[in-house]
């Protein structure tokens, strides 16, 4: 809960931001590292969050381990299969709260991160100058992450070829794993499509590894949409990624279309950049952007 102090301190702060990113499913901090690099070089306050479960929390199977054992990776229990939508907004409101201290706050989540965004906005709006979408989901209409994959707009997705590489049924182990070590050249083949499209293939392995097997089966069903009187009151930009194929340019404008109409009188800000799903978020046209809403 916002305090009254907090709230004040917000209207009058006139310090520099700090920038809070969010990674997306089955990934880390460690994602943005050349993002976070490249502002602080330029002198910005940039951090990202480790959600739970992830980064330095990961936990890698010992099936996952080469030589692997399939069958046995389709049962071996996972930690965070107890990992809820609730446990990722307490820790980047944790986050939040610490960066307050030194200044305003900008948060931004990229892909599935974009629902703690929403979380977050909704539990301490007073506390965030800005919010940020990088090709993130941004549920105004329907509930959850999972309700929008059935729409028209999602219907070009080819997340179904990622959903192929799940080596187990999460209604059993209660996260979504993925094998994303399998020599299986479809595997590669879906990453790149899917999540990777103008990457080389080089930069395609190294994405591999930095993938994270399991991922809360939560997630996608938690409530996920942004209140018109808390998160939308809050200023937000979507940075829309035009060549991105697993949510579609279409699914992404449909989030925009629908935040915009909750709140006419809070418009979305709305940048393109033609990049697929990972960006990379170190290339300098998301580098801009983000220094130029830090400069504001």
């Amino acid at each position: 809960m916002t305090t009254h102090h907090e709230a004040a301190s917000t209207v009058a702060d006139r310090r520099p931001p700090t920038l809070v990113f969010v990674h997306g499913t089955n990934s880390s901090s460690a994602w943005t590292s050349g993002l976070m690099s490249e502002l602080t070089l330029r002198g910005h306050r940039s951090v990202a969050v480790d959600l739970p479960g992830h980064g330095n929390e990961a936990f890698y199977p010992r099936a996952y381990q080469a030589p692997q054992d399939l069958e046995a990776l389709a049962t071996e229990p996972s930690p965070l299969a107890k990992i809820t939508i609730d446990d990722y907004v307490e820790r980047v409101v944790e986050v939040v709260r610490r960066a307050r201290r030194h200044g305003p706050v900008i948060l931004a989540g990229a892909s599935q991160g974009g629902v703690t965004v929403s979380r977050v906005g909704n539990a301490i709006p007073d506390l965030l100058e800005r919010v940020v979408y990088v090709a993130a989901y941004c549920c105004v209409d329907l509930p959850n992450m999972a309700a929008y994959l059935s729409t028209p707009e999602n219907s070009e997705s080819l997340l179904p070829l990622v959903e192929a590489i799940k080596v187990a049924d999460p209604a059993v182990l209660g996260v979504n794993r993925l094998n994303w070590r399998s020599a299986d050249p479809s595997v590669f083949d879906a990453v790149k499509q899917c999540l990777a499209g103008d990457f080389t293939d080089e930069e395609v392995s190294r994405l591999l590894n930095m993938l994270e097997p399991d991922e809360s089966a939560t997630i996608p069903m938690a409530e996920a949409r942004g209140e018109a009187h808390t998160w939308g009151r809050i200023p937000r930009t979507y940075v829309r990624f035009t060549r991105d194929r697993l949510i579609p340019l279409a699914l992404q404008d449909r989030f925009i279309h629908e935040a915009d109409r909750l709140t006419p009188h809070n418009l979305t800000d709305v940048r393109s950049v033609a990049a697929s799903h990972v960006g990379p978020f170190d290339r300098p046209e998301v580098v801009d952007i983000f220094a130029e809403l830090a400069g504001r």
